[in-house]
């Protein structure tokens, strides 16, 4: 590990295991035991900021059994505020975002040993921009969206997936009509485009979304070279892009509307512009589709707080068929590969909370169970392997 690295480590005081604190984790079904048949690793967030130092973790792994819904813990490690994951592609890397002020705000890896949820840790990286809220991984880049520095910072990978110093910050822009939460850039969320060409980024303060050519060798960004924007006042969060990779689905936190484009050759066509939150709790926050693309899902936050569920047409258009509501603050959900559950990260709730789902009509059916976790914010699964090597 490199000065730099040990630097971080010694400094934000997270090279712990926490071993120990698997049994101050309740994990309660309505099912009974847990079935080790069908087990995923599940990896969850925190935020850790409001906790007394004797309780917080950071993040947590879990073998769930996404047939029966049923969970069991297996590790943790300590770090502050890891408010969001992704996995390498090949499920044996864990990217953390540490949402911390400038001076602490960082991206660690953990290696992850998928036979048994065990996490050890690779480095870590500053940002150089405060309160990074997003990390995606493409190639041999890791991307992190900076909400309060309002940047996008890249990060090239090292040959073991660590990732080196940052490279480049991206500056997000201004111009949106909300003059509390709009006033200064605010980067939320960046993920490359289907066809490997781009990534797109959402600009929450300026109302749209932005586009970065990756450069030919893919390890890393040109300067954004176009922009798409969506309805002022929107303040786009995050987006998903469609099974097929024909169209970008992308939730405005304001306005709570979800914004539906055409993807082709680098170009979003706007088609469509459907209401989530129509309680107009301005903190609408996830989207994702189910699986098989059929449907898809937002969480909507501060008012009436829940999921709301869309039919997917042929076409990619949405149709709302149904609203669930949730514990306090659905910040981040999931869905598991075999799309039976739906997974909600309740952040004041203090729980995960599990939703069988009906595959056929795509509506989260009631909670058949709960996981208690401390301020959980960020879900993440990747199937279980005998080995943690692929």
């Amino acid at each position: 590990m490199g000065t730099n690295s040990t630097c971080i480590m010694n400094r934000l005081h997270i090279v712990i295991f926490m071993a120990a604190a698997l049994a101050a984790i309740a994990c309660t079904s309505r099912d009974g035991a847990y079935d080790n048949g069908n087990g995923l690793i599940m990896v969850a967030g925190t935020y850790t900021d409001s906790l007394s130092r004797d309780i917080r973790r950071g993040i947590y792994t879990f073998r769930f059994d996404q047939h029966s819904g049923k969970s069991m813990p297996l590790d943790t490690f300590a770090m502050d505020n890891p408010s969001f994951l992704t996995l390498s592609e090949d499920g044996n890397t864990v990217y953390a975002v540490s949402e911390m002020p400038e001076e602490n705000a960082a991206i660690y890896a953990l290696k992850l040993d998928r036979s048994n949820g065990r996490l050890q840790l690779l480095n870590a990286q500053r940002t150089g921009s405060a309160n990074p809220c997003h990390v995606s991984v493409k190639r041999k880049m890791a991307l992190v969206s900076n909400y309060t520095g309002g940047t996008l910072s890249l990060f090239p990978l090292n040959d073991d997936g660590s990732p080196a110093p940052v490279t480049a910050n991206y500056k997000g822009g201004t111009g949106g009509p909300d003059t509390i939460r709009q006033p200064v850039p605010h980067i939320h969320c960046s993920q490359p485009s289907p066809d490997g060409k781009y990534v797109f980024a959402s600009d929450f303060s300026a109302d749209r979304l932005l586009r970065l050519p990756i450069t030919p060798d893919g390890k890393g960004l040109m300067p954004a070279d176009t922009a798409f924007a969506v309805e002022p006042d929107s303040g786009p969060r995050h987006f998903v892009f469609s099974p097929d990779g024909k169209h970008l689905y992308l939730l405005g936190e304001l306005s709570g509307k979800v914004t539906v484009f055409r993807y082709g050759n680098g170009i979003l066509s706007h088609q469509q512009t459907v209401l989530a939150d129509s309680a107009k709790g301005r903190g609408s926050a996830d989207i994702h589709l189910s699986p098989d693309g059929r449907f898809l899902y937002t969480s909507n936050r501060i008012k009436e707080e829940g999921i709301a569920i869309f039919s997917v047409d042929e076409n990619g258009k949405l149709t709302r068929i149904g609203y669930r509501h949730t514990a306090a603050h659905p910040r981040n959900f999931c869905i598991t590969p075999n799309g039976k559950y739906l997974l909600v990260a309740c952040r004041y709730g203090n729980v995960i909370q599990i939703f069988k789902r009906d595959e056929k009509c795509g509506l989260p059916e009631e909670c058949i169970g709960e996981i208690k976790l401390e301020r959980p914010v960020c879900i993440r699964f990747v199937h279980q392997t005998t080995s943690s090597r692929v």
